[in-house]
C-alpha cells in the first residue's frame, strides 16, 4: 500500500489527507501543534462521510481508518513514497522543514510543498537531495478542487516531476506542469489578474461588489467550471481561436493600454471596496460560509464526475 506523510495538518493538510485516503493510500499526519494534530482525524472522517453522501467515496469508514497520526516528523516520513508539506507560508520555515525532510525521508521519497507563492529553488538549493523536491500547489480545498500545479526548481529531476504527476492523477487530482519557475505559478497569476480588475471596477464605482460577484458566479464562472479560457473562446467564434482574435483583438489592445495599476492595492482603494461590500464577517461566520462553500463544491464535484469529459 503506498503511503504519504502529510507534514502540516491544518486546513490544506487535512484536505490532502482526504484526497489520498479516498485514493487508497495510507496517510500519516504530523504537525508541530498537538491540538491541530489531535483534531485532524475527526475532521477528515467527517469530510469523507460528506463525500460518501454524494457517492464520491465507496466506504468512508475504511478510508478514514487509513489515516493515522505520527508522534514525530521522522516517524511520519519513515518509508513513505511522498511527503506533502503544508506548513506556514514563510520562507525560513520552508527551508527548515525541507532540511529536516531531506535528512529523514528515504532517498526514493518525493518531497512536495503546497506553497502558493514560494518557488522551490528558494528553499531547496542547499539540500543534498534537492533533485527530488518540487512544488505541488493545490487550490483550497484540494479534496474539492483537484488542480495541482507541479513546478520544480532548475535542479528537480524530470523523472520526479513525471512520477509526481502520475501519483496525483492516480488519486483523481488534475495535475498540470509549470515548465519553469515563475512568481505565483499559473493559477495565482490568473487569479490576481481578475482580482486587480475587480478591485479597480468596484473602487472606481463602476459596479457594486455584489454585482461583480454575480457576473462571475452567473456568467464566466459557469463556463469556467468545466472548460478554460482557450476552449471558451474557441467556441465563441465560428472559426475558432483565430476567428475570435480577429474579431476582438482591436478592443483587447485598447484595454491592454489601460491595465489596472498597483494602486488598486493601496489602502484607500481597499477601504472603498470593503465599504462597498458592506460587511465584515466574524471568524464564526467565515467558518459557516466555508462549510456552505464546501458542500456546494462537493455537489458540483459529484455532478462533474457523472458527466462525460467532452
Amino acid at each position: 500500500m503506498p503511503t504519504i506523510a502529510i507534514v502540516g495538518s491544518g486546513l490544506i493538510g487535512r484536505s490532502w489527507a482526504i484526497v489520498f485516503a479516498r485514493g487508497g493510500w495510507d496517510v500519516r499526519l504530523w504537525d508541530p501543534s498537538a491540538d491541530t494534530l489531535e483534531s485532524a482525524p475527526q475532521l477528515i472522517r467527517e469530510a469523507l462521510e460528506e463525500f460518501a453522501a454524494h457517492g464520491l467515496v465507496d466506504d468512508a469508514a475504511t478510508a478514514a481508518r487509513r489515516v493515522c497520526v505520527a508522534s514525530s516528523l521522522p516517524q511520519a516520513v519513515e518509508g513513505v513514497d511522498l511527503v506533502q508539506e503544508s506548513g506556514p507560508e514563510v520562507l525560513e520555515v520552508k527551508r527548515q522543514i525541507f532540511t529536516e525532510l531531506d535528512a529523514a525521508a528515504p532517498r526514493h521519497t518525493i518531497l512536495a510543498s503546497s506553497t502558493s507563492a514560494i518557488v522551490a529553488s528558494k528553499f531547496t538549493e542547499h539540500l543534498p537531495g534537492r533533485e527530488r523536491c518540487l512544488v505541488a500547489h493545490p487550490v483550497n480545498p484540494p479534496h474539492l478542487a483537484p488542480i495541482v500545479e507541479l513546478c520544480g526548481a532548475p535542479w528537480t529531476s524530470p523523472q520526479v516531476i513525471a512520477r509526481a504527476r502520475e501519483i496525483y492523477e492516480s488519486v483523481e487530482q488534475a495535475p498540470i506542469t509549470v515548465n519553469r519557475e515563475i512568481d505565483g505559478f499559473v493559477l495565482n497569476r490568473l487569479q490576481v489578474a481578475l482580482l486587480a480588475e475587480a478591485f479597480r471596477l468596484v473602487g472606481e464605482g463602476v459596479v457594486s461588489p455584489q454585482d461583480l460577484d454575480k457576473t462571475i458566479a452567473e456568467g464566466l464562472g459557469l463556463r469556467w467550471s468545466f472548460m478554460g479560457p482557450f476552449q471558451t473562446i474557441e467556441l465563441n467564434a465560428p472559426g475558432g481561436i483565430r476567428d475570435y482574435c480577429n474579431r476582438y483583438v482591436a478592443w483587447f489592445r485598447r484595454y491592454m493600454a489601460d491595465l489596472p495599476s498597483p494602486a488598486v492595492w493601496d489602502e484607500e482603494n481597499i477601504d472603498r471596496v470593503i465599504a462597498a461590500w458592506g460587511r465584515t464577517p466574524t471568524p464564526e461566520e467565515v467558518a459557516a460560509r466555508s462549510l456552505w462553500r464546501d458542500k456546494r463544491l462537493t455537489a458540483l464535484k459529484a455532478h462533474k464526475r457523472a458527466q462525460p469529459a467532452t
